[in-house]
């Protein structure tokens, strides 16, 4: 997915939600920080996003241009409509959140996840893609060890949980440092 293909995501979710704002989730929130990220970063074509403002509608969006939607076959991406606590977030993520907001998205603000609060909202769901990623985002040195640490302290896990996830990071990072 390229950066103005998520811009037109955000344009059209709003205008289906009506509403302003929506919080982008998933990793194509990548986009706001990094607009011209790598490929191997952008290769997912959905978008996980919920209306700020009106949550209750993402199933909405995900109908009307969710996967299989008109939509999803004229464009070849798609919107994922989401809830606020599907994925696992450090405390603060909020106030750290990127902004999408141009004349592409029509005046809907696409509110997308700092790189590192994604990356551990990728690390706590550690499925194969999710852990593809983060490999990537450290050897593309887009994410930085000691603030990935730092944000992982600030989740709410089980202390077993938060060791199983700093033994991946600490990996991903070791890995990078082998590869020099």
């Amino acid at each position: 997915m390229t950066r103005s293909e998520l811009e037109h995501l955000i344009r059209a979710s709003g205008a289906i939600a009506d509403d302003n704002e929506l919080i982008i989730i998933g990793s194509q929130s990548i986009l706001a920080q990094f607009p011209q990220a790598p490929a191997t970063l952008r290769v997912s074509m959905e978008t996980d996003l919920y209306p700020r403002n009106k949550p209750e509608l993402a199933d909405l969006v995900d109908g009307s241009i969710g996967e299989g939607s008109f939509f999803h076959e004229q464009f070849g991406y798609y919107a994922q409509g989401v809830g606020p606590k599907t994925a696992v977030l450090p405390a603060g993520w909020e106030d750290r959140l990127a902004r999408i907001d141009n004349e592409n998205t029509n005046g809907v603000a696409g509110l997308c996840l700092d790189i590192h609060d994604l990356a551990i909202s990728k690390y706590v769901a550690s499925r194969p893609k999710d852990r593809e990623f983060t490999r990537e985002l450290a050897r593309q040195t887009m994410t930085k060890h000691q603030t990935l640490k730092r944000r992982l302290n600030k989740t709410d896990l089980p202390s077993a949980e938060q060791t199983r996830i700093l033994s991946i990071i600490d990996a991903d990072f070791l890995q990078v440092a082998n590869s020099k």
